[in-house]
C-alpha cells in the first residue's frame, strides 16, 4: 500500500521508499552570464525591500505587477512600494518535498527554461522534491520562480529572498542537477518518510514560534527543548537565546535523540544531546535551522525514534528575522554562500531595535577559535589561509596577524598559503593567487627597487 505526497493537487500514489539511482543522467549544467531574455516589468514584481518571504498559493493567486513588492507589511506578502532596478542582484532560497516521478526529465525541463538566464547557485532535484539556493538579477530570479510555481507540484513553495553583497552573485556558477539526497546526511535520506507530512514536525509561523518561546519563560511547568539543528560553527555567530551549541561540524553527522545504547555505539556523548533523558511523550521539541529543510528532514528521524511533540520554525531563522525581527535572537545568521554572515537588519531594517536580549547567553559565543580569549565584534568566519586546511574559523585581529590568517602554527608552514582576506570574503581559486605571486616576482626581477601592486 502506498503513501501520498503532501501536495495541493490530487494525491499520487508513491512507494514508501525511494529507489536509489546509480548515476544521474544530468550530473551538472553550468550557465554563463548570457543575456537576451526580454523582460516585461508589468508581469513581474520588483521590490525595494529585501525583507521578503512569501508563500505562493495555487488558489486566489495575486497577479504580479510593477507596483507590487514582497515584504512583511501585509498578510499575503505583498505591499505597494516603489520598485528597484530589475538588474539588482538577490539571493533566493526555497525547497519543496513532493514526489517527482521522473526527476531527470524535470532537470532537463528546468535547464531548458533557464537557458540564457543569469542565475548562479545550487538547484538539486530528485524523487523527493527540490532544494534551491541561487543568486541573480531580480528579473531573472523572479521570472524563474514565477514559472516554477505554475507547476502544481511547486505551486506552494515558500520562497525567501535576501540581498546580495556588492550587487553581484553569491555563488560562482549554476549547478542544476539530479542529486540522490537533497541534503547531505549519513546514509542518505531516500529511505526517510519525508513525503509524509504527518511524519514531519508541525511548522510554526514566526509569530507562533515567538509566543511559544516567550510563553515558556513564564510557564515553568511546560517541558520544552529548544533544538538548534545546525552546525556548531553556525551557532558560534548567532542563535536563539537558550539554545545549546550543537557539537557537530556537519549536518551529515547530526545525532540528537539517540538512546544510551545507540549513543555508546555511535561514540556520542549524551551530555551534549539536549534530548538526552527527556520524556518523548510530553516534551515539546522546538527545532530550528537556517531555512527549514534540515529540521524537516531530521524531524522524521526523531518521529521514528518516538518523539511525539515536534515543531519546526517555518522558513527557518531567516523567515523569523524578517517577520519578527531579532527578538530572542543573538548575533548574526550564518549563510552558505559568499556572504558568509548576515545581520538581522539584512532581513528587516528594524530588527536591531527589536532584540530583547542582545547580550551573549553563553561564554563560548563569538570566541576566537585560536586564543579563546577575545570575543569578536565582527561576527563572520574566515577560511584558514592554508589551502590544504581551509577550515572555517573565528579569529581575532591579533591571531589573524600572528598566524597570517591560518588556524594554527602547523598550517602556517604549509606549501600553499593564500593572502589574508581583509573582510568577509570567500577565497578564489588557488591559481589566481599563485599567478599573482609569480607576476609580482617577475616584476621584482625585471624592475629591482620597484614595488608591484597586483590586483586580485
Amino acid at each position: 500500500m502506498g503513501v501520498y505526497a503532501d501536495v495541493s493537487t490530487t494525491p499520487v500514489s508513491i512507494p514508501k521508499s525511494i529507489p536509489k539511482r546509480h548515476k544521474p543522467l544530468f550530473p551538472q549544467y553550468i550557465h554563463g552570464r548570457a543575456t537576451g531574455i526580454s523582460f516585461n516589468p508589468k508581469t513581474l514584481p520588483l521590490f525595494p525591500s529585501f525583507r521578503n518571504s512569501f508563500s505562493t498559493k495555487s488558489k486566489n493567486e495575486k497577479n504580479f505587477n510593477c507596483k507590487s513588492t514582497f515584504s512583511s507589511d501585509s498578510d499575503d506578502g505583498f505591499s505597494s512600494t516603489p520598485s528597484i532596478n530589475d538588474d539588482d542582484f538577490v539571493v533566493v532560497n526555497f525547497y519543496r518535498f513532493v514526489y517527482i516521478e521522473n526527476p531527470e526529465e524535470e532537470v532537463a525541463k528546468q535547464l531548458l527554461f533557464l537557458q540564457g538566464f543569469d542565475i548562479h547557485g545550487r538547484i538539486y532535484i530528485n524523487e523527493q522534491g527540490i532544494n534551491a539556493q541561487f543568486s541573480g538579477p531580480v528579473k531573472d530570479s523572479l521570472r524563474y520562480v514565477d514559472w516554477l510555481k505554475k507547476d502544481p507540484k511547486f505551486s506552494e513553495i515558500f520562497v525567501q529572498i535576501s540581498p546580495s553583497s556588492d550587487n553581484s552573485h553569491a555563488f560562482p556558477k549554476l549547478r542544476l542537477r539530479y542529486k540522490p539526497s537533497l541534503v547531505q546526511y549519513e546514509g542518505g535520506i531516500s529511505h526517510l518518510p519525508i513525503l509524509e507530512s504527518s511524519m514531519r514536525a508541525i511548522p510554526l509561523t514566526p509569530n507562533e514560534w515567538r509566543e511559544k518561546l516567550l510563553g515558556n519563560l513564564n510557564d515553568f511547568d511546560r517541558k520544552i527543548v529548544l533544538l538548534d539543528v545546525r552546525n556548531g560553527y553556525e551557532w558560534d555567530i548567532g542563535h536563539f537565546n537558550g539554545a545549546k551549541r550543537p557539537q557537530v561540524d556537519s549536518f551529515r553527522t547530526t545525532s540528537f535523540g539517540l538512546s544510551e545504547s545507540e549513543s555508546s555505539t555511535a561514540n556520542v556523548d549524551v551530555v551534549d544531546d539536549p534530548l538526552s533523558g527527556v520524556d518523548k511523550e510530553k516534551t515539546e521539541v522546538l527545532m530550528y535551522c537556517t531555512g527549514g529543510i534540515r529540521c524537516d528532514v531530521y524531524s522524521t528521524i526523531l518521529r521514528q525514534r518516538g518523539y511525539k511533540n515536534l515543531y519546526t520554525l517555518k522558513g527557518g531563522v531567516s523567515n523569523y528575522l524578517q517577520k519578527e525581527g531579532s527578538d530572542g535572537w543573538i548575533g548574526n545568521l550564518f549563510v552558505f554562500d559568499s556572504r558568509l554572515s548576515l545581520p538581522p537588519s539584512a532581513y528587516n531594517p528594524e530588527a536591531s531595535a527589536n532584540g530583547v536580549d542582545p547580550q551573549p547567553d553563553n561564554d563560548a559565543f563569538a570566541r576566537c577559535y585560536i586564543c579563546g580569549l577575545q570575543r569578536l565584534n565582527d561576527l563572520w568566519h574566515r577560511n584558514c589561509a592554508n589551502l590544504g586546511c581551509n577550515m572555517l574559523i573565528l579569529s581575532c585581529n591579533n591571531c589573524v596577524e600572528e598566524f597570517k590568517g591560518c588556524c594554527c602554527s602547523d598550517c602556517m608552514s604549509a606549501p600553499r598559503i593564500r593572502p589574508v582576506l581583509p573582510g568577509p570574503q570567500r577565497y578564489k581559486k588557488w591559481h589566481i593567487y599563485r599567478d599573482a605571486e609569480l607576476q609580482k616576482d617577475s616584476i621584482a626581477r625585471d624592475y629591482p627597487g620597484h614595488s608591484a601592486a597586483i590586483a586580485i
